[in-house]
C-alpha cells in the first residue's frame, strides 16, 4: 500500500484535459476479489437516484463529470432545509455566510496543476499532536508518515507517570497498532527505528498548566514545531461537568498558551465535531464561535416582554469554568459524580446544547477564539466519524464508535428495534477522508500564514444524506446475508427492525421482544411464576436499551444539517493528483457499499476481533 504514495509533489499536466468546470467528481468504486477486497477512486461520477431506497442512497456510474451547475443543485435538493440560521434569507445566508478559506474560486493554470501542494509542504515540518494514542490522530500520523517519511518529528504528547511509561504507550497503542501495517510492510526490520526517529513521546497533560511540561522541554519543542494539531477530547455525552471542562475547554486555552511561544508556528488547528452547533437546525453554515455566543439566545432573541418570564441566558465561559471547579466542593462524595454529570447536562441543555460533551467543545472553540491572537487556526469540524473507507486499508477502526453499540447489538438479535426518526439522517464521515481533509486544510493555510480563523465542517448530512430508515434496511441486509453466528455456531437470524418515534412505543416493544426472546411468554402462559432471575435479566436488558435511547435522542432526532461549502472549495483548489491522494468528497461514498462492504466488516474484525463470524 505503502508504494502507491509519492514522496514529492506532482504535476498533473496530463489531466488537465479531463477537467469539466472547475473539478472533477471522484467517487469510491468497490472491486471484489477471492479473499478480500480494495476500494478504489476514480474521477468522474454522476449521481443517481437509487430505486431500490426511499430516499437518499446513490448508485454511481464512473463515465460523465458533473459541472457546477449541477452541484450546486445536489446541495440544494439534498439539504433538507428546515430553516436557516437566524432571520436571513437562504440566499443571503449562502453567499455572506461563507468563511473563505482565504484564495478565489478562479484559479491559474499553474494553480491548478500544482493544486495546494500538501506533499510538499508536509516536507521537514515539526507536528505536535495531542490525543496522539486516539482514534483519528492515528490515522493522522498514519497518513503522514506513509505520504511523506521526509517530515519532520511529530512530538506526541502522552499522559503518562513518566518518560518510560509514554514510550510504552506510544509502542503499543501506535508503533505496534494494526492500522500501521502498511508502513510495517514497507520498512520491514527498520519499522521500528524509522517510527522512533520521526515520533517523540512526550510526557503531560492539556488539563495543565504549561501542557505538565518542564520549562527546558517546552521550549524545546516549541522552537521546533511549525503545526500544533490538537485532538485530545473527552466525548462522553453525559461526563461530569468539571472533567469535560478540563480537556475540552481548559485544554485549548493551555495549548493556545504554549503556540504563543512557538516561534515559527504556521498553523494551529482544533479537531472539534460538527455538533457544537448544539441545537440549531435547518442548514447550519462553516461558522466560528465568538466568546459568548449562546445558541438558546438565537432561538428567541433578546427580546422581552412584560409577560415573558423568562430572560434569555447569556453564556459566560470564564464562569462556567469556575463553575465546573467550585461545584465539586458543595456535593458529598458519595454522589459527586452523578451530581456534576447531571450539573453539566442542565448547564449544555440551558444555553443551547444537547450534552456536556459538545457544550464543552463550543466553548473550546470561544476560547481558541479570544486567544488566538496573530496565529493562523484552522477548526476541522468532523460529524461522527466512523471506519476508514480506503486507507490504509478499508474497515479500520478502534472502539465502538457512536452508531456501533445498535449495529452490534441488533446483529447479535439482542436489539431488534429503536428510538429514532426514520425520515432523520445519520450523518457519517469516514476517518480518512477527515484525516485528508486536515492534511489538506493545514497545508493550504500553513503555507499563506494568514491570521484569521477557518472552519470546516467534513460532513454528509447535506451532499449525501443517509436516512435512519435506509441505514435500518442495509443493516437488514447485511446481517441476513452474513449472520453473526451464536456460541455454538449457528446462524443469528435478525428481523427488519422497527423505528419508532417515540420512548413508549419503543419500551413497549422491548418488553415485548425481551419476553419472546428469552422464552418467558410461555412460561407465563403455564401459570408458572417468573424467576427472579430471568425478571432481573429482562429488566436489565430493557433499561439499556432505554439508556442508550435517551443518550442517542438529540442525534437520532437532530434537525441540524451541516453546509461543508468551505470543505468543497477546498476540494477544488487541490490538483488531480492530491484528489486520488488525499481525496474527501463525502458526495462520491456510496452509502450500501461502505456500511455493508467496508463499515461492518471492519466493525467485526477489529472491535469483535472475529468474534461470530462464520470460520
Amino acid at each position: 500500500m505503502g508504494s502507491l504514495f509519492l514522496n514529492s509533489p506532482t504535476l498533473a499536466t496530463n489531466k488537465l484535459a479531463k477537467l469539466s468546470g472547475k473539478f472533477q467528481w471522484c467517487f469510491l468504486r468497490r472491486k471484489k476479489m477471492s479473499s478480500s477486497s480494495i476500494v478504489y477512486c476514480q474521477g468522474g461520477g454522476k449521481a443517481i437516484r437509487s430505486s431500490g431506497f426511499s430516499s437518499v442512497l446513490t448508485e454511481r456510474s464512473s463515465s460523465t463529470l458533473v459541472g457546477d451547475d449541477h452541484a450546486a443543485a445536489v446541495i440544494d435538493a439534498g439539504s433538507l432545509v428546515l430553516s436557516p440560521n437566524g432571520n436571513k434569507g437562504q440566499s443571503e445566508i449562502s453567499i455572506k455566510d461563507f468563511d473563505s478559506y482565504g484564495g478565489t474560486t478562479s484559479s491559474s493554470l499553474v494553480e491548478i496543476q500544482e493544486g495546494i501542494g500538501i506533499v510538499k509542504f508536509l516536507g521537514g515540518k515539526g507536528f505536535f499532536i495531542t490525543g496522539a494514542t486516539g482514534f483519528l490522530a492515528k490515522v493522522l500520523i498514519e497518513k503522514i508518515l506513509r505520504t511523506m517519511p521526509d517530515v519532520g518529528k511529530i512530538y506526541v504528547l502522552i499522559k503518562a507517570k513518566n518518560m518510560e511509561a509514554a514510550m510504552a504507550r506510544l509502542k503499543s497503542e501506535i508503533i505496534n497498532a494494526e492500522l500501521f501495517k502498511c508502513l510495517q510492510q514497507t520498512y520491514g526490520k527498520s519499522y521500528q527505528t524509522f517510527m522512533l526517529s520521526k515520533l517523540v513521546p512526550v510526557v503531560g497533560n492539556v488539563c495543565e498548566s504549561n501542557l505538565g511540561l518542564e520549562e527546558d522541554l517546552a521550549n524545546l519543542i516549541a522552537n521546533e514545531i511549525d503545526v500544533i494539531v490538537n485532538s485530545a477530547a473527552n466525548t462522553t455525552f453525559d461526563e461530569r461537568y468539571d472533567v469535560a471542562i478540563d480537556i475540552n475547554t481548559r485544554g485549548p486555552c493551555h495549548l493556545m498558551s504554549f503556540a504563543k511561544k512557538c516561534q515559527k508556528l504556521k498553523l494551529f488547528l482544533q479537531v472539534s465535531t460538527a455538533y457544537v452547533n448544539g441545537q440549531r437546525q435547518g442548514r447550519i453554515m462553516e461558522k466560528p464561535f465568538c466568546i459568548g455566543d449562546c445558541i438558546a439566545r438565537e432561538s428567541f432573541g433578546d427580546f422581552v416582554s412584560e409577560n415573558t418570564p423568562r430572560f434569555p441566558p447569556t453564556l459566560d465561559v470564564e464562569n462556567e469554568m469556575k463553575l465546573a471547579l467550585n461545584s465539586k466542593e458543595t456535593f458529598q462524595e458519595n454522589d459527586l459524580a452523578q451530581k456534576m454529570k447531571e450539573l453539566g447536562l442542565q448547564r449544555a441543555r440551558k444555553f443551547g446544547w444537547q450534552d456536556t460533551y459538545v457544550f464543552t467543545k463550543a466553548m473550546g472553540e470561544m476560547m481558541i477564539d479570544s486567544l488566538r491572537g496573530d496565529i493562523p487556526v484552522v477548526i476541522i469540524r468532523p460529524s461522527v466519524i466512523e471506519s476508514t473507507c480506503r486507507e490504509p486499508f478499508p474497515g479500520w477502526m478502534e472502539g465502538n464508535r457512536m452508531m456501533d453499540p445498535i449495529i452490534l447489538y441488533y446483529g447479535k438479535g439482542q436489539l431488534t428495534g429503536f428510538l429514532v426518526d426514520p425520515n432523520g439522517v445519520l450523518d457519517v464521515v469516514p476517518a480518512d477522508m477527515v484525516v485528508n481533509a486536515t492534511l489538506a486544510a493545514i497545508a493550504r493555510h500553513g503555507m499563506v500564514q494568514k491570521s484569521g480563523i477557518n472552519v470546516y465542517q467534513i460532513a454528509s448530512s447535506v451532499v449525501n444524506p443517509l436516512a435512519f430508515e435506509d441505514l435500518a434496511k442495509l443493516l437488514y441486509e447485511h446481517y441476513n446475508s452474513t449472520p453473526y453466528m451464536d456460541s455454538k455456531g449457528s446462524p443469528i437470524h435478525v428481523p427488519s427492525m422497527k423505528l419508532f418515534k417515540s420512548m413508549e412505543d419503543f419500551s413497549d416493544h422491548l418488553w415485548r421482544d425481551v419476553i419472546q426472546r428469552n422464552g418467558l411468554a410461555e412460561l407465563a402462559s403455564s401459570d408458572r411464576k417468573l424467576s427472579l432471575k430471568h425478571e432481573f435479566i429482562c429488566r436489565k436488558s430493557v433499561e439499556q436499551a432505554k439508556y442508550l435511547a435517551n443518550i442517542y435522542e438529540p442525534y437520532t432526532f437532530y434537525g441540524g444539517r451541516f453546509d461543508n461549502s468551505n470543505t468543497q472549495r477546498l476540494i477544488e483548489s487541490m490538483s488531480e493528483n492530491e484528489k486520488k491522494k488525499f481525496g474527501f468528497d463525502v458526495e462520491s461514498i456510496d452509502w450500501r457499499d461502505y456500511i455493508t462492504n467496508v463499515h461492518i466488516p471492519g466493525l467485526r474484525r477489529h472491535v469483535l476481533k472475529g468474534r461470530g463470524m462464520c470460520s
